[in-house]
């Protein structure tokens, strides 16, 4: 076909204009498309290497596990018309094999911020840990211009406080922290004598800042200090000084929990709103290591949200969800096997105190009954459970070394409306982990082990609103009484041996109490009616010796032991913040020693805290037993330092007082010396008269007698 001459091009053009005369609109046109955002930057883009180099068979399946973990973060960028996925993984063609890294674009920088935080160190598989840095630093180190490296220099070294220092102290006191009006005050205590300051933030004060604005917390061994101040976060204050050793910025932080070991803190704000409200610390470098929102992921906000809880060794992190419990390892703060345990219907859990064994309990559902559980951690194998029927309510109460778990079980009747106890009570060390049951026809207001022992105490009465109720003590261990051995042996006399039984030591009737509280060192404990409805009544008694001292602190809701057993604190307290408190007049703290005797008590118009410092318990059952053993041993070295403490208190009580003595002494001495240099001249004066020589003197001795009495009796 020959081609066309601009002639005809130009009359089909118009043939075809003609043939269109009125489609068109006379009116201008004026596009405007709706064209999204362009975006300039790749600030939602992160890069995430360590992965593992493939073959292009299974690049599509390694694309797959990547984008299932990426998007558990948050969306992606997703195009369907172009194929793009928000997850580009390069492959080497020559190579035949991925190059190990892929670039991961999210829909908002937050989610992009947020999979740095959580991605980065994830353990992808047993050979690889993943390592992720946002797409724009990656930019960034591209123009980093080579250079032969340099050694910096080392940065001068800065001695920490000391935080144990306060251990050292020659008195062995304890020491306490309160919190009254504007001011917070650390004092001595030594079970005799009245508190001594250590510190009351004059440093701050003399500065014009606040130390303290909030509430204040001891870490568990005592090691740390922590202040919240809501406008700024955690400040935590250490050695012989109060120096301070760290901050955490946590603005509104209302709560702050140490790991056991004090590795870590957790603050929460408690806001419900905040995807952050939760925050976990390094200690020691003050890094953060993850945030968490106040509620888990499903779980209602109608109740109060469920609470972190740490295991003993600080190395677990854990919190209740709909029927799973979410435990992270520390202190990379991952979920433990990548994946949460599962406890259907879960209710309440709680870690051992000694060991990384988890107990929780779960109601009955379906035609499955209730149970307690005791799971092992990391393995998760399930050491014992405790199938319960008719169940309303449980309750754990773990003894302080995880020896012994107690649970309230409250029961119901078939027509529910009779409502019972009993005590299912765990034997962790033995074989099996065997369960005794304790059925109590009262209803059961409070139970309490006693510290480091086998015994425990519970409050119980036939209706829970009574005024009188029983306190009845029990021991998981029975003592035999020792026996005669067989004639010919040697010995004689077996000592007393324990089983493992569980008996009732005595019930203590008709007492006015709501709360029951064991003295750190055991053997003693106060029951004590706490409370607006109670009385204030305060008991102390020696479970040992059956001596009972009866006391009373009108309006007291507070009973704090300190940690030796020495000393023990009863609290009037107000909560900060809370308005007018109406009993503001009864505010204050009252000492005392562990007997029921009265050492000191203080009054404040505004009194919010009162805390004992805690101390780490070193010595073993063993230990503890022989020094108990060998008491009198140590009697007379501890009376020469009590009477040494006493007389240096004395000294320093009357230093003033003998000064002046000693000034007067010495004005004395002045005045005689100063005499008798005018010896000589006032003997001139007198015509030769020595008024101290005694020769001059005629001394004559008179004998007075007189009766002051007389009595006559007549004998036959």
């Amino acid at each position: 076909m020959a081609p066309m001459s601009e002639a005809d091009i130009a009359s089909d053009l118009a043939d075809e204009a003609a043939a269109l005369d009125g489609y068109f609109s006379d009116a201008p046109l004026d596009p405007q498309p709706n064209y999204p955002d362009l975006r300039d930057t790749f600030e939602n883009a992160v890069i995430i290497s360590n992965l593992p180099k493939v073959k292009k068979e299974k690049v599509d399946k390694l694309t797959k596990v990547v984008m299932k973990l990426v998007s558990r973060i948050g969306p992606l960028v997703n195009d369907p018309d172009i194929g793009y996925t928000g997850v580009d993984m390069p492959f080497n063609e020559e190579q035949n094999s991925s190059l190990g890294f892929c670039f991961v674009e999210y829909e908002t920088l937050e989610e992009a911020k947020n999979a740095v935080e959580v991605l980065n160190d994830y353990k992808f598989d047993k050979n690889h840990s993943l390592a992720v840095i946002p797409y724009m630093r990656a930019q960034q180190l591209a123009k980093v211009e080579k250079k032969e490296f340099q050694q910096p220099e080392p940065a001068p070294f800065v001695e920490r406080p000391n935080t144990t220092s306060w251990l050292e102290d020659p008195n062995q006191r304890d020491a306490f922290l309160t919190r009254q009006g504007k001011e917070t005050a650390v004092y001595w205590n030594d079970g005799k004598n009245d508190p001594v300051v250590d510190y009351d933030g004059s440093r701050e004060k003399e500065a014009g800042v606040a130390w303290c604005e909030y509430y204040a917390h001891w870490s568990p061994k005592g090691s740390y200090l922590a202040t919240l101040v809501p406008s700024k976060g955690v400040i935590l204050w250490s050695g012989s000084k109060y120096e301070k050793s760290g901050r955490f910025p946590c603005p509104g932080v209302e709560f702050i929990m140490f790991s056991p070991q004090e590795q870590f803190l957790l603050t929460s704000n408690n806001r419900r709103d905040d995807p952050n409200a939760v925050k976990v610390f390094n200690v020691q470098t003050g890094k953060l290591l993850r945030a968490f929102p106040l509620y888990p992921t499903n779980v209602s906000m109608d109740g109060p949200p469920p609470p972190f809880q740490w295991s003993h060794d600080d190395s677990y992190l854990a919190r209740m969800g709909n029927d799973l419990i979410s435990i992270f390892e520390t202190p990379s703060m991952k979920l433990l096997d990548r994946r949460s345990l599962a406890a259907d219907g879960i209710h309440e859990f709680q870690w051992s105190p000694k060991a990384n064994i988890l107990a929780y309990w779960a109601p009955e559902h379906g035609n499955a009954p209730a149970h307690v559980d005791l799971i092992e951690i990391p393995s998760r194998n399930k050491l014992r459970q405790k199938n319960l029927f008719n169940v309303t309510k449980c309750s754990m109460v773990w003894q302080n070394d995880g020896e012994f778990l107690a649970v309230k079980v409250t029961r119901h009747t078939k027509s529910k409306k009779t409502l019972y106890n009993n005590i299912e009570l765990f034997r962790l060390n033995e074989a099996g982990i065997p369960v005794e049951m304790l059925d109590v026809k009262d209803a059961v207001m409070a139970l309490s082990w006693e510290p480091r022992g086998s015994r425990f105490a519970m409050i119980h009465a036939e209706n829970p609103s009574s005024t009188k109720v029983d306190v009845s003590f029990y021991d998981m261990m029975k003592k035999v009484e020792p026996t005669t051995q067989k004639k010919g042996k040697k010995g004689g006399v077996q000592p007393k041996t324990e089983v493992a039984e569980l008996n009732l030591v005595e019930t203590l009737d008709g007492k006015q109490c709501n709360c029951i509280f064991w003295s750190p060192a055991g053997g003693t404990i106060i029951l004590a009616g706490l409370g607006d409805s109670a009385s204030g009544t305060l008991e102390f008694y020696d479970v040992n010796t059956k001596n009972l001292v009866v006391k009373e602190h009108y309006r007291a809701n507070q009973v704090l032991w300190d940690p030796s057993g020495r000393t023990v604190a009863t609290v009037v307290s107000q909560p900060i913040g809370g308005g007018h408190f109406k009993f503001a007049m009864d505010n204050g703290y009252i000492l005392w020693t562990f007997q029921g005797k009265q050492l000191y008590q203080q009054s404040y118009e505004t009194f919010y805290q009162l805390v004992w410092r805690p101390r780490e318990n070193l010595l073993s059952k063993a230990e503890i037993k022989k020094v108990r053993k060998n008491l009198k041993k140590y009697e007379k070295q501890f009376d020469k330092a009590d009477k040494e403490r006493q007389r240096a208190l004395k000294l320093e009580e009357t230093k003033g007082k003998r000064a002046l003595r000693t000034t007067y002494r010495q004005l004395l001495a002045r005045l005689a010396e100063y005499r008798d240099r005018q010896k000589a001249q006032r003997v001139d004066l007198l015509n030769g008269y020595d008024s101290d020589d005694e020769s001059n003197y005629v001394v004559s001795e008179q004998v007075i007698e007189t009766v002051l009495n007389t009595k006559e009796e007549v004998v036959l």
